[in-house]
């Protein structure tokens, strides 16, 4: 039997996914009203974290954030098999992790609800090799894929933390692609379509190969010409009376670089302080 503790978008369809698998699942939730609409799904709701987990072969908990994460194992007192997939700070991973009381194994996930629904998308893990190994068939099932960082114990989190701060990036430069469509008289529909051409995501790899190799003397696009065209941009904003969230950073930083003599170097260059 599995315990599922945080019914939320994620939990709720990781759970639906397990029923369908043939799993017997017991759920809770702090709004317990969540918890029982799974029981239309085969699952049983319970009231108390403490009993939902009574039995149970292993416990999965898929909530908000850290504060979340220490309050449900405060409630339930678990002393198994812990399987965190919610998105948390290193310290808190990191705590949880040594403890001796239970065996907690986080393991943060890139997905959206229909991927928990599908077993598709991203897991990830990291840490001790026995409990890598322990948990990776039951996790297999769950995802897409499952990727081991290695035994580093906190690599999974961190790994969870980067992508997000990725995801934030690109999110915000649509938002300015939209921005600059605006004022320059392109409705959001007709900015984006520039994306059934224009693939940017094919360039990430090379790029971020180039910028982790600290090697920018040979451009393919000086930094100096990428200002010029961050100038451009910023141009044609502000005489929309428009403002934009990346481009105005991103200059700034182009400034500095190009202050301390990296005109010529590639643009990339920009992310070379934190080599």
């Amino acid at each position: 039997m599995i315990a599922f503790l945080g019914m939320g978008l994620l939990g709720s369809n990781f759970t639906r996914a397990l029923l369908q698998r043939g799993e017997t699942v017991h759920v809770w939730n702090r709004s317990p009203e969540r918890a029982k609409a799974l029981e239309l799904d085969g699952a049983r709701a319970f009231a108390d974290a403490g009993d939902a987990i009574g039995g149970a072969d292993r416990v999965h908990i898929a909530v908000s954030d850290d504060a979340a994460v220490d309050s449900v194992l405060a409630a339930a007192k678990p002393t198994g098999l812990v399987i965190d997939h919610t998105t948390t700070s290193i310290a808190g991973a990191l705590q949880r992790i040594a403890r001796t009381d239970m065996t907690y194994v986080h393991a943060p996930v890139f997905m959206g609800p229909q991927n928990a629904r599908d077993a598709t998308g991203l897991m990830l893990l990291s840490g001790d090799r026995a409990r890598v190994a322990r948990v990776t068939p039951m996790l297999a099932a769950m995802t897409g894929k499952l990727v081991d960082f290695g035994e580093r114990a906190e690599a999974a989190s961190a790994m969870k933390l980067m992508g997000n701060t990725f995801l934030m990036g690109f999110t915000a430069a649509v938002g300015d692609l939209i921005g600059v469509g605006k004022a320059l008289g392109f409705s959001a529909e007709d900015a984006i379509q520039l994306f059934e051409h224009f693939n940017p995501g094919t360039t990430i790899g090379a790029r971020a190969k180039r910028m982790a190799s600290g090697s920018f003397a040979q451009p393919s696009w000086e930094l100096a010409m990428a200002r010029k065209d961050a100038r451009l941009v910023q141009a044609e904003v502000d005489r929309a009376h428009l403002a934009l969230t990346v481009v105005p950073a991103i200059a700034a930083k182009m400034d500095e670089m190009i202050e301390r003599g990296h005109s010529h170097d590639d643009w990339t260059v920009i992310g070379k302080d934190f080599l």
